[in-house]
């Protein structure tokens, strides 16, 4: 019964979506209506959580007869991947999906009591016609709670490379930051059914554009971190399609937090940041398609028929479609914003989303010309790193030298002498680093020296808006220390977000250029050098998990003959779906980590057995994950200020 219940639950919530969609957009100024509307948001979000409730309850059971339970579980695996299994699939990611999006508006109904009615009316509107496409979808073509006529004794298990508690809480993330965007789509559509673009709906846009932003950084993080560590190739980012899939609304978000800005402030692109909203929102559905559609071949793809690839095509064209045609016909008549000079902080960020924009373009074209390439003439070609990494690599380093005068600089009319003076210390530190960078460092490489300077140039330039704020070194202590105390929490979570992206360019580029490996067979008692340590095959046995058998593998780590740490790696055999994979061991030190794969068995010399043993130096490689969590906290920070919390604004008079 818990899966009847459920299902009906589902049916349920499109039937309150439905009423959700008619009234918020035919309500307007009529609060009986609007009322009604917002009582659906609310309740077709309580439905959607039972009927995700359910399929919890199934999975943690081992109910087989439910399809997606039979097809994506066992009852030898652990309490946490069972639970992960719920949304380790397409049904179940998509009941997620649809969660996420009906909590949000939801929240919009609930919470939004600033917002002005109709306005508020509308984006519940919109946000119920999205729960329309996403529920019907789900429930007709996707639905995770139907049942097996003939249930099997055992399921077929998750796939072993996804049990991994990062990508576990992966999922979850990301859709927070894919779904989030949908609000955004929302208050965009909304604005243009009641003609009202201004720099108040910019202050509303901007938390949830933060917010949803925020989430995803968390999820891309999570996901690369899993990819570095569960794969057992040592990479942490390959511009893989499905990669590519989550970077691109995130690009279009960042623009968009920036853009927003500027409408907010001076009243100024605001057919630009709709534009941005629209388009953040279309990429996150794009991503689903290409995750689901099965034109993608990819471990964390969900690769499934084409006939629900094209309905989610037409989910796209219609959602993306509609509010794009709204958006030809409104925005011509949307009031112009202020004039600014070309030396002002409006430019800088103009300057900022033309980079965003065209790395965006570069990374879908990327994406996209392989697939449409294959489609015509049938011959599968790959575009690779190398593409990727002087297209958006090139882009990028401009927007990063221009990055920190933006905050120095005027609105309005600003001086670039001036601004230029108060940097002059942190691009003087930067340059001195990127010059002893590349004559201490061995192999001499330019570009690395540059991106290691371009990484400094992001941390010394956003702690020296600190101190131009502040008055540091200008003003008496106790001056300085008042005003660090009386900063608003949006300056500190801007710093933060601007110090973790130099803090993962650091981290990024001293990794990917002096990154060092080693490879070979050996013997119990054998060793490998890798840079200045030394890893020695101490033994292999045979361990027992709760739904696998591996072959772990004792190494010890030395440094100039000293023990430094002793790993053990595996490599995993899962009986039910007779997969075999690789756990790694990692060995810490400082921002540094000696990463160590077990190989399979081989023939070693004198007929005695030995193993594959492959050891990366990977220098400042915690750099990486750590710059995304600042910049998460940054986000985050910001949407704690009082000025920029959900549903903080001021009515209209």
């Amino acid at each position: 019964m818990t899966a009847e219940l459920g299902s009906f639950a589902l049916f349920l919530a499109l039937a309150l979506s439905v009423v959700q969609a008619v009234l918020g957009l035919i309500g307007g100024r009529r609060p009986l209506l609007a009322g009604a509307g917002e009582g659906a948001a609310i309740g077709a979000f309580a439905a959607v959580a039972l009927a995700f409730a359910a399929l919890l309850v199934a999975f943690v059971t081992s109910d087989f007869s439910v399809s997606t339970v039979a097809a994506n579980s066992h009852t030898a695996k652990p309490l946490l991947y069972r639970i992960a299994g719920a949304w380790g699939n397409h049904e179940g990611s998509m009941l997620l999906w649809c969660l996420a999006l009906t909590g949000f508006g939801a929240v919009v109904a609930g919470l939004g009591r600033d917002l002005p009615a109709t306005l508020k009316t509308h984006v519940v509107g919109v946000q119920g016609a999205l729960g329309v496409l996403f529920l019907a979808y789900t429930a007709f073509a996707s639905n995770p709670l139907a049942r097996v006529l003939d249930p099997p004794v055992e399921g077929r298990s998750l796939n072993p490379l996804l049990q991994d508690p990062a990508l576990a809480l992966h999922p979850p993330f990301l859709y927070l930051g894919y779904v989030g965007f949908s609000v955004v789509f929302s208050f965009a559509v909304a604005g243009l059914i009641g003609g009202r673009i201004d720099a108040a709906w910019a202050r509303w846009v901007r938390p949830w554009t933060l917010a949803a932003w925020s989430f995803l950084t968390v999820g891309i993080a999570l996901g690369s971190y899993w990819a570095y560590y569960e794969l057992g190739w040592g990479g942490w980012w390959f511009w893989d399609p499905v990669e590519n899939a989550s970077f691109m609304p995130w690009l279009v978000g960042a623009a968009l937090l920036h853009s927003a800005i500027v409408t907010e402030k001076r009243g100024a692109l605001s057919g630009w940041t709709l534009f941005l909203a629209l388009a953040a929102f279309t990429f996150s559905m794009l991503g689903a398609f290409l995750v689901r559609s099965g034109v993608l071949t990819s471990v964390h793809a969900f690769a499934v028929d084409p006939t629900r690839g094209t309905m989610l095509l037409t989910i796209l064209g219609v959602a993306a479609g509609a509010g794009f045609a709204l958006f030809a016909w409104r925005a011509p008549a949307l009031q112009r914003g202020g004039l600014f000079a070309p030396v002002s902080r409006e430019s800088l960020i103009v300057l900022n989303n033309i980079i965003l924009s065209a790395a965006t373009a570069g990374v879908l074209f990327g994406t996209l010309y392989p697939l449409i390439y294959e489609a015509v003439s049938g011959t599968p070609m790959t575009v690779g790193p190398p593409y990727f990494n002087l297209v958006f690599g090139a882009l990028m380093s401009v927007a990063f030298v221009l990055l920190p005068f933006g905050p120095l600089t005027a609105w309005k009319r600003g001086d670039a002498r001036a601004a230029a003076d108060r940097l002059r210390i942190a691009a003087a530190l930067a340059v001195l680093i990127g010059v002893a960078t590349l004559a201490l460092a061995s192999p001499r490489k330019v570009l690395a020296a540059g991106g290691v300077m371009l990484g400094f140039w992001l941390i010394l330039g956003a702690l020296a808006e600190i101190a131009e704020r502040t008055r540091a070194f200008r003003a008496p202590a106790a001056e300085t220390m008042r005003r660090l105390v009386g900063l608003p929490r949006g300056a500190w979570g801007m710093t933060l977000a601007h110090v973790g992206l130099g803090v993962f360019t650091l981290g990024a580029v001293v990794e990917t250029s002096w990154k060092i490996e080693s490879a070979e067979a050996l013997s119990l008692g054998g060793r490998i050098d890798v840079g200045a340590y030394s890893v020695t095959l101490e033994r292999v046995g045979m361990a027992e998990g709760p739904n696998f058998l591996a072959e772990r593998g004792l190494l010890t780590v030395t440094r100039a003959g000293a023990v430094v740490c002793r790993g053990e790696p595996e490599r995993r055999f899962y009986p039910t779906s007779r997969q075999t994979t690789s756990e790694v061991a990692l060995c810490n030190r400082g921002l540094d980590q000696v990463y160590i794969v077990l190989g399979e068995r081989r023939a070693g010399a004198g007929g005695q057995p030995a193993w594959l043993v492959r050891a990366y130096f990977n220098p400042w490689v915690q750099l990486i994950f750590i710059g995304p969590l600042l910049m998460a906290i940054g986000g985050l920070v910001s949407l704690s200020d009082r000025r920029l919390r959900l549903a903080v604004g001021r009515k209209p008079a």
